[in-house]
């Protein structure tokens, strides 16, 4: 099947897939008329919030993005990531596991063309938080691992403890803060190990730009003796159905102290879709 044929194949069923599910979404967005008046057509279409996460439940979203290339230019690329997230009374959890790849058809000098990975990394993390007495006051430990086969580091560890707050909250915004020490232990990429005691900020910032966008930006910094390793990630996302919403992302890594053959800072764009379950 030509190459325009299996795309325009791939875009049907796509829509075949999710218009049903969109239609039964905007039924319930379009306003309707009492007896005896008049619908304004003109009105923006509403999407109801989701329901607050009861006390012992979990919510949790999986999303998936892949880029394949073929012809002059062959590979693929693909970036996945896990969200859970868990609440109790006086417990808020999250566990995190993401994962990203690309691999490119490369020609060697004697002419044969073989598979070469480019791009390697997978990161887990899980923090537990305890609520305190005043409503967003919060006590947490926080634990990550990065495995990252062609990054500055190969292997990146920390743990911190500290104190959040949320410190800014509106009907559509808000801004939550943490500080604490913390300690890490990292692999350069040349075989050399270092760690030490670390202090640790971050920031979360959370806007419903509409009744079905959302903008995040999350920005964390760890200030070492001898490293400071600074990620920054930035998205917006739109709901498509109950469970579907389309993300667009960019992420920043940044790490002070590398070998002279690596850059201190790695960007990522992505588009992907997400599901919540």
């Amino acid at each position: 099947m030509p190459m325009k044929s299996q795309s325009l194949f791939a875009l049907a069923l796509a829509a075949a897939v999710s218009i049903p599910a969109l239609a039964d979404d905007l039924a319930d967005a379009v306003p309707t008329a009492k007896p005896g008046e008049t619908i304004n057509v003109h009105a923006p279409l509403t999407v109801k919030p989701p329901a607050t996460l009861p006390d012992g439940g979990w919510f949790t979203s999986a999303e998936m993005g892949a880029i394949t290339t073929s012809g002059n230019t062959t590979g693929t690329s693909f970036t996945g990531k896990i969200d859970a997230r868990h609440e109790s009374a006086n417990w808020s959890n999250e566990y995190i596991a993401s994962g990203y790849f690309k691999e490119d058809e490369v020609t060697t000098d004697d002419g044969h063309r073989v598979k070469q990975r480019s791009a390697e990394r997978f990161t887990l993390s899980a923090k537990a938080a305890f609520k305190l007495l005043q409503e967003g006051k919060r006590a947490f430990v926080l634990g990550s691992h990065v495995d990252d086969k062609f990054g500055a580091y190969t292997r990146y560890s920390s743990l911190a403890v500290g104190y959040g707050s949320q410190w800014y909250k509106t009907d559509d915004k808000t801004l939550d803060v943490e500080i604490g020490p913390g300690y890490f232990h990292g692999v350069h990429s040349i075989g050399e190990s270092e760690s030490g005691v670390t202090v640790r900020g971050a920031a979360l910032f959370r806007w419903a730009v509409s009744p079905s966008a959302w903008f995040v930006q999350n920005v964390s910094v760890e200030r070492g003796t001898s490293n400071t390793h600074s990620i920054a990630e930035t998205s917006i996302s739109t709901k498509i159905n109950g469970t579907m919403q389309m993300k667009a992302g960019f992420s920043l890594r940044n790490d002070t102290s590398v070998p002279a053959d690596k850059k201190n800072t790695d960007t990522q764009t992505s588009l992907t879709m997400v599901y919540s379950f």
